[in-house]
């Protein structure tokens, strides 16, 4: 694509040292999904052998006494974690903050187009007592120019990473922030529509930009 056909062709673009994170505990390794791209947008669900849950029988009802012990020391997922852990490829899962732009060779993070800040959940992790507990996921974007042309595209691959990564107990909104987009409540009411959302993704070409985003992933 040539530079004067990009919506942004210059946008401004963060170091990764700028960008939040949070060192993790020392010991404490994550890791990605076992596969990433041609499973990227419909793969077998990996979220129970994930680094996001070590343990499968968190996520079950057994009322054993060793699950009651696991529950009661599993780390809620919180906004950071949705974001970005840090930027050690060996001790971390990326998740929203390294997908790349579909225009330029830089990520959602560096270009502020996902923010720390703009990440929800409800109710908070120091709420959640039980990693079952139902859980609001809203993620606001911000293009970086109003009129942007990929603002469904950016939202769909948001929308795929977070339903591929996350428990079956997590609901995902993704949205543009408000004001942010000429056309916000239309790109609005294509992410948050299930039917439309399935019927884009099976769009081959969608599915190869999305595919290409999702690289970055690990």
């Amino acid at each position: 694509m040539a530079k004067s056909d990009l919506d942004n062709a210059n946008p401004t673009v963060l170091s990764v040292s700028q960008l939040p994170s949070r060192n993790l505990a020392k010991g404490h390794v994550r890791k990605g999904p076992d596969s990433k791209y041609d499973h990227i947008l419909f793969p077998k669900q990996w979220w129970a052998g994930s680094s996001l849950n070590t343990d499968p029988s968190v996520w079950t009802s057994d009322e054993d006494e060793d699950d009651d012990l696991t529950l009661a020391t599993e780390e809620p997922i919180d906004e950071q974690e949705i974001y970005g852990e840090n930027y050690d490829p060996s001790s971390c899962t990326y998740l929203l903050s390294t997908i790349s732009d579909p225009e330029h060779p830089v990520t959602l993070g560096q270009i502020a187009v996902v923010r720390l800040d703009d990440i929800h959940l409800s109710p908070s992790p120091a709420e959640r007592l039980d990693p079952n507990t139902l859980t609001n996921v809203e993620v606001d974007l911000t293009p970086t120019v109003n009129h942007c042309s990929l603002a469904t595209v950016i939202g769909l691959a948001v929308r795929v990473r977070l339903e591929n990564a996350l428990p079956p107990n997590y609901r995902i909104i993704v949205r543009m922030k408000d004001g942010s987009h000429a056309q916000d409540d239309q790109v609005n009411k294509q992410l948050g529509d299930k039917e439309r959302v399935a019927a884009a993704l099976e769009n081959d070409t969608l599915k190869g930009i999305i595919e290409k985003m999702l690289e970055t992933c690990v």
